[in-house]
């Protein structure tokens, strides 16, 4: 099973040194856009803001970006 990489983009970079074993770069992507959900959800919460731009990015074994998710995508805001 392929290890992907999830690296944070938001106010400070945070780098993945671990990675995640995942069936394939589609369910690398939806654990991509659930951390970033997360990490939307408790930046609003704690910090009272959230910023579309943060990101992010989906590397594979050999350290080549596949797919990045900006947290614009990752959720919906209604009026």
């Amino acid at each position: 099973m392929p290890k992907f990489y999830f690296h944070l983009h938001d106010d400070v970079d945070v780098p993945d040194d671990e990675g995640v074993d995942l069936s394939d770069l589609e369910a690398a992507q939806t654990y991509a856009v659930h951390c970033a959900r997360v990490t939307f959800g408790e930046s609003a919460k704690d910090e009272g803001r959230v910023v579309l731009h943060h990101r992010i990015d989906i590397e594979d074994e050999q350290r080549t970006v596949l797919a990045t998710i900006y947290f614009r995508d990752a959720v919906s805001v209604e009026e």
